[in-house]
């Protein structure tokens, strides 16, 4: 019941930010020009059974599609590293950390608490923009994702995952730095991503390692080639074999081992912030 009562409290006090405000109209706009954008797109017709009738049509949805949603976890990236940071540093420079925990709460339940609450905050948020950005992909050009559920819960776990990182952050350092340090990470990891993917094209195996260890040491990448793949025709990369490696199209699946790594690396994580949250000086 503490967890829950404080992952209430979080997403009140989440909504109440201006960071949330600011979410939501990053959101707005982002939605707004990838509905023209996908209006202008010619030759896009479909046929009777809703599918984009060539190949190189469906390669253009999905590479936008990948795109815009590429955008959308980079704000939702923002957004749940600027709350987390607030969300537990915050507090205890501001002093309200100190008035909740001089009551017997433990402060593992405080930590749960708000990283459940955050956590609900994030896959909210995929879910509602997620499934508008589906929706006007639809009404404009008639492309529907082969796995759009499969996508929005995979999104929403890299969110989960960058939010964990930022409250390990924000355990040892202030607001503002452990949210800069955890969208550093967030895009290093990507980059690592791509490096990665340009080394298998090109045959190096060095320099395709650092993609698969960049994935294991913090698995947003690996999660959002997830996303991808769930959102892109079966047949584009059959169709268009000479675009692999191009890093927005997925290329790769998510196998059980991984998904099971995930949870682990959270758990991991969590037990980390645990501990130095308990010796923190409040």
């Amino acid at each position: 019941m503490t967890v829950v009562t404080i992952a209430a409290m979080t997403l009140r006090e989440a909504s109440r930010r201006k960071v949330l405000w600011a979410l939501a109209g990053l959101t707005a706009v982002l939605l707004g020009l990838d509905a023209w954008g996908f209006a202008k797109i010619p030759g896009l017709e479909t046929d009777q059974a809703g599918e984009l009738t060539s190949g190189e049509a469906r390669l253009v949805a999905s590479l936008l599609l990948n795109l815009v949603m590429f955008t959308m976890s980079l704000i939702v990236a923002l957004g749940t590293a600027f709350l987390a940071g607030p969300t537990l540093s915050g507090e205890i420079e501001s002093g309200i950390s100190a008035a909740v925990l001089a009551r017997p709460v433990r402060r593992v339940w405080v930590l749960l608490g708000k990283w459940l609450g955050l956590s609900l905050f994030a896959a909210g948020y995929v879910a509602v923009a997620g499934t508008i950005q589906f929706v006007i992909v639809k009404l404009t050009v008639g492309y529907v994702p082969p796995d759009p559920v499969i996508a929005l819960v995979v999104m929403a776990a890299e969110a989960v995952i960058l939010l964990t990182l930022a409250l390990m952050l924000a355990s040892v350092l202030s607001p503002m730095a452990s949210g800069v340090l955890a969208v550093g990470c967030f895009g290093a990891t990507w980059v690592a991503g791509v490096i990665g993917g340009i080394g298998t094209v090109v045959g190096n195996e060095g320099v395709a390692r650092i993609g698969e260890v960049s994935r294991v040491v913090l698995p947003t990448d690996g999660l959002w080639h997830g996303v991808m793949h769930a959102m892109q025709a079966p047949s584009v990369l059959t169709e268009n074999p000479d675009v692999i490696g191009n890093p927005f199209l997925g290329t790769l699946s998510l196998t059980p081992a991984y998904v099971a790594w995930v949870v682990v690396w959270v758990a991991i994580v969590l037990s980390v912030t645990a501990t130095a949250f308990a010796r923190r000086d409040i």
